[in-house]
């Protein structure tokens, strides 16, 4: 399959670092990418950090992204928010990534009443802030997520996530939320609108098949897997569907930009 690639999407965790450090090739990836002046956005399901703060984090692994090409799931919430119900409100689970997106998009945060209830990771979840949450959307709010990862890194091993803590929600009230992040090709194509971008000519970098890949399908890109984060390459043959290439990491890309 040949297509000519004008605009890139690439998943971070797995892709472009791991543990905090770039991975070999990561900062030549995304200089090249500027450098040619080609459309991109790094992709992320975590909803904790603003652009800024994630800007920030890759800056200090050597890897300079600007925070306009940073796209979390956060964002896309925000954004699938504003055009579902402009002006709305909502009810938060989350840090200052989901929090300060929701706001900029015009919605009102509160807890009498709201048109939804917003779900996205934090550090900390409230048994308090659940219960809330649940009588709320017993009472009639639409309960959203922002992705259906059910747990997160820590250097101590995995940590309940936002996937986890819906499954508690939707136990406790009978709903199912809406998950707006990856694997949601949802995610994708609001991220093509972010850049004016059309999916015939975009690719997707990604280390996971279950989410990268049969997202970025979904949404109609070339699809990369890099062999750097979750999927091995003796796992790709058990999912039903490929990616369209296969690489070891990013720094295979690097001659293609």
């Amino acid at each position: 399959m040949t297509r000519e690639i004008r605009s890139w999407l690439s998943d971070m965790d797995g892709v472009l670092v791991h543990e905090g450090h770039a991975i070999p090739g990561a900062p030549e990836f995304v200089t090249a990418l500027r450098d040619k002046g080609l459309p991109f956005l790094v992709l992320t399901n975590n909803s904790i950090f603003t652009p800024r703060d994630l800007r920030a984090r890759l800056a200090v692994s050597g890897i300079d992204v600007p925070e306009i090409a940073l796209w979390t799931s956060a964002l896309a919430t925000a954004q699938f928010l504003k055009d579902q119900m402009p002006g709305g409100s909502a009810y938060v689970i989350g840090e200052a990534g989901l929090t300060t997106a929701l706001y900029e998009a015009g919605y009102t945060l509160t807890d009498s009443d709201p048109d939804y209830v917003v779900l996205g990771e934090t550090r900390t979840y409230s048994f308090e802030s659940i219960t809330k949450a649940i009588r709320l959307i017993q009472g009639g709010s639409r309960f959203i997520a922002t992705n259906p990862d059910a747990t997160g890194p820590s250097k101590d091993g995995d940590l309940p996530a936002t996937g986890a803590v819906a499954a508690l929600i939707t136990r406790a009230t009978g709903r199912d939320p809406y998950f707006v992040g990856k694997p949601n090709p949802m995610m994708f194509r609001s991220a093509l609108n972010r850049i004016d971008a059309h999916s015939e000519h975009t690719a997707m970098v990604g280390d996971r098949m279950d989410t990268d890949i049969v997202a970025g399908i979904e949404a109609g890109l070339a699809t990369y897997l890099v062999l750097t984060g979750s999927t091995r390459a003796e796992d790709v043959g058990r999912f039903p569907f490929r990616p369209h290439h296969v690489v070891d990491s990013i720094a295979d890309l690097v001659p293609l930009i």
